[in-house]
């Protein structure tokens, strides 16, 4: 009787084990995967990211829960705001949660890009960005986005750039730049887990957005040499008489 016992017992014991071996294999194997996809499209120096018109960043809290300013928040507007003067995009889509009146996470990030001299013709709004998943969808279905340069730290950008990819988007990604900070480990364990479950959004149970709403066009302001461009064009004098401006504005110096 203690034999058969036993071996049920052992039995039992090699099935958990080999299951559990066939999740790990199965966890490593999706992780590769999706950063095997994607790894080729990170830039991690700042000055060579963009060429796109659009740049998505995504939302994250203002603050730590120590009661800190959050590290990853300021990377990503300070990134955000040196693409912009770098000319490397021409306008940001701020993408975050805004589930009640006491967080808010796109209104949080336009303010401090205003302190940072962006004007808010470069910037839209997007509150209803509950997750990655949720901002890439509203970007290409309510704000007619198509292609973009993603901007976030790069142990997010590997999910973010396959989403994008799953949902007809063409994107690169923006490595923001990055100090030591406590902790950091988590949130990167954490995004392990995250790429596991993003393969089941996407092939296995189907997500839909939280919201989506009509199609609302980014109203993108045209860039400097492009003004110029068609305003010579409407008017074949007016390039002369720029030239003719700047001649004059420079011998009065």
């Amino acid at each position: 009787m203690k034999q058969a016992v036993g071996k049920v017992f052992r039995g039992l014991l090699m099935t958990l084990g080999a299951s559990a071996l066939l999740v790990v294999l199965l966890f490593v194997v999706a992780n590769l995967w999706v950063l095997g996809q994607t790894h080729s499209r990170i830039e991690h120096e700042l000055p060579l990211c963009g060429g796109e018109r659009v740049g998505i960043v995504f939302g994250t809290s203002h603050w730590t829960r120590s009661g800190v300013r959050n590290p990853h928040f300021d990377a990503r507007m300070s990134a955000s705001a040196r693409l912009l003067r770098l000319g490397r995009i021409d306008h940001l889509l701020l993408s975050g949660d805004n589930r009640t009146r006491f967080y808010n996470e796109p209104i949080a990030m336009w303010r401090d890009l205003r302190g940072r001299q962006v004007p808010d013709a470069d910037m839209t709004l997007d509150y209803a960005g509950f997750s990655t998943f949720d901002t890439l969808s509203r970007a290409r279905e309510v704000f007619g986005v198509e292609r973009a340069l993603l901007i976030t730290q790069g142990w997010h950008l590997p999910r973010a750039l396959f989403i994008a990819d799953a949902l007809g988007l063409e994107v690169t990604g923006c490595a923001v730049p990055a100090r030591r900070v406590s902790g950091v480990w988590r949130l990167q364990a954490r995004e392990w887990v995250a790429r596991v479950a993003t393969l089941g959004d996407l092939y296995l149970w189907r997500r839909e957005p939280h919201f989506l709403g009509p199609l609302e066009p980014l109203e993108i302001a045209p860039r400097s040499w492009e003004t110029w461009l068609f305003h010579t064009a409407g008017d074949p004098a007016a390039g002369q008489r720029a030239k003719s401006g700047e001649a004059l504005a420079g011998k009065g110096k």
